[in-house]
């Protein structure tokens, strides 16, 4: 923990010099170089609290309110008007300085020196420094509800904010020592200062700093926009980002000892006790609707299944149907299967989505929506689809992740129930269940930023960058497994948008394309085109007739279906205000 703390300053003193922090650059100067002689010590203490609470704590505030997820910078803005405004007109600027400090507690003889201002102006900064945090700590600090407050979040953050805040108010002392040698304009200054403040809250609220900055850092060398990457990559750093993810939950629960068992016939090892289902949502298939629970169903005698999936994962979908056979054979015996979906986009937390897609696979067992990750936390699950094997005694035997092992689950199964049942007859109905080619070589891939690999629309390392931006014409002569943006998109962190002429381009080796797609408000086209042609229904996926795909709801779309793997170049051809998310091949 000691080392992931001390990266955490480091990283954090990097990104104070990366270009992530310029549009907060002219405000840092106008309030830290102009005021009292403690205001420079009031705004980094005031930004490393804010960002610290932003870091762990607002999220949660923001759900129990039920505020909007932009809440955050909507302050920010209002903060930064009234700072500029009060340098601009220092008569306002010192009445505002008073009653800030006796807020604060401050005495009177310091409400000149700045430190009360400093603070509020610091706050409403460290709202916007946050974003800047990035990939460095997307491992430990997660903006998210479905995350619980652990000591070691806030200690990594505060590290973090502190390593900034230490280079920052190094920057501001060294600019108050040159403001000493023009002290004849200071009021000139203090005024342009004010304006540069109102001018920043403007460009910020009509989202300038999110696309221009992020543009600007595309051609930009990784040792420039991500100095520390290196460190971050090293095996002791990621071992450490590891250990404080698996902190709530149980870790590693590996499937190797109970499918060796399962394997054999003979007793399944006890690998942990089963958590509970937790903070649960909206329950499927049950009797009115009404909640089940592991304890409830141990209580029967019941031997669980607990079954992590969400309805847009090809992997998980391949499964369902093996599940289903399973609960239909195994359930007069003592089997009950709990699906828990756990959504990975928003629109996955929409329970007539989940609704929908459990008629269309036909499930029968349980089903709890799990858009808290509350139940993925206590398990320390960190997979689609993943299943856990629990005894009646309230005990996880058998963990499997990912596709395939369907005999060794069901060995698993049949060990347990026979442990209380004896002799149980044959085995569930034959299913074939769709596979995975194995020749597939080319990975899945994210079309929003936070998480796209591959992408030559990128920087030098295949990164895409928030915003909205023009890719001009679709490029060729791609290489095996890269993908391309042309025309008009709007890139945000999970997804993209396609705006003008928007289009894809992608070289794989699979059978099957699959993509998440969405079309909010009604019903658009994607136009399919197969080495340079429009597909032939042949080789088209179940979505595609003609070679158009129709978008309304957001799911998985399957847009290609070949004989067999090969590889290919695919070309799509998306109508404005379709949204894209994942893509998957098999």
């Amino acid at each position: 923990m000691l080392l992931l703390i001390l990266f955490a300053l480091l990283a954090g003193a990097a990104t104070a010099l990366s270009p992530c922090v310029l549009p907060i650059l002219p405000v840092v100067a106008a309030g830290g170089l102009t005021g009292g002689r403690r205001r420079p010590l009031g705004i980094v203490i005031g930004l490393v609290l804010s960002f610290t609470f932003v870091a762990v704590a607002l999220v949660y505030v923001i759900d129990a309110l039920g505020l909007p997820d932009d809440i955050q910078r909507t302050v920010a803005i209002v903060v930064l008007v009234v700072f500029g405004v009060a340098l601009l007109v220092p008569a306002i600027g010192d009445r505002m300085e008073a009653r800030l400090s006796r807020l604060v507690g401050a005495p009177r003889v310091r409400n000149r020196e700045g430190l009360s201002s400093g603070l509020f102006l610091g706050a409403g900064l460290g709202l916007i420094y946050f974003p800047c945090a990035g990939p460095i700590l997307a491992g430990i600090i997660t903006v998210s509800a479905a995350q619980d407050f652990t000591v070691a979040r806030l200690a990594v953050a505060l590290s973090y904010a502190i390593g900034s805040g230490i280079v920052l108010y190094a920057l501001l002392r060294g600019g108050r020592r040159v403001m000493e040698f023009i002290k004849p304009a200071r009021g000139r200054i203090q005024a342009a200062m004010g304006v540069v403040m109102v001018a920043v809250a403007l460009l910020l609220a009509f989202d300038v700093d999110r696309r221009y900055t992020n543009a600007i850092a595309v051609g930009l060398p990784d040792f420039i926009t991500n100095p520390t990457i290196g460190l971050e990559e090293t095996d002791a750093v990621a071992a450490e980002l590891a250990d404080v993810r698996e902190a709530e939950g149980h870790g590693a629960l590996t499937a190797e000892a109970g499918a060796e068992q399962a394997d054999r016939g003979s007793s399944l090892p006890i690998l942990a006790p089963a958590p509970e289902i937790s903070q649960p949502g909206q329950f499927f298939n049950t009797a009115d609707g009404e909640p089940v629970s592991i304890a409830d169903l141990n209580a029967e005698g019941k031997t669980v299944l607990i079954d992590f999936w969400t309805y847009t994962c090809i992997n998980c979908i391949r499964t369902l149907p093996v599940l289903e056979a399973l609960y239909e054979r195994y359930e007069s015996e003592g089997l009950v299967i709990v699906g828990v979906h756990t959504p990975e986009f928003p629109f996955e937390r929409d329970p007539g989505n989940v609704a929908d897609a459990i008629e269309q696979n036909g499930l029968t067992y349980p089903v709890v929506q799990d858009n808290d990750y509350g139940t993925w936390n206590a398990f320390g699950n960190q997979y689609w689809p993943a299943k856990y094997l629990i005894d009646p005694e309230g005990r996880v035997r058998y963990a499997h992740f990912g596709e395939g092992a369907y005999e060794t689950t069901e060995s698993a199964i049949r060990s347990l129930l026979a442990e209380s049942e004896g002799n149980l007859g044959h085995r569930a109905r034959d299913v074939d269940p769709e596979t995975a080619d194995p020749a597939v070589r080319t990975p899945e891939t994210y079309l929003g930023a936070l998480r796209a690999e591959g992408w030559v629309s990128g920087d030098r390392a295949g990164r895409l960058r928030t915003g909205s931006y023009d890719f001009g014409a679709p490029q060729r002569g791609l290489p095996l497994n890269a993908f391309a943006y042309s025309g008009g998109w709007r890139i945000g962190d999970d997804e993209a948008t396609a705006l003008d002429e928007g289009g894809i381009v992608a070289t794989f080796r699979a059978r099957s394309v699959f993509l998440v797609l969405g079309s909010p408000g009604r019903e658009r086209e994607v136009r399919v085109l197969l080495d340079g042609e429009p597909i032939a229904d042949s080789d088209a996926g179940r979505d595609v007739s003609g070679g158009v795909a129709s978008i309304s709801s957001e799911r998985l779309y399957r847009l290609v279906d070949l004989p067999e793997a090969g590889e290919h170049t695919l070309t799509l051809e998306l109508e404005d205000g379709i949204s894209g998310y994942a893509f998957t091949f098999g």
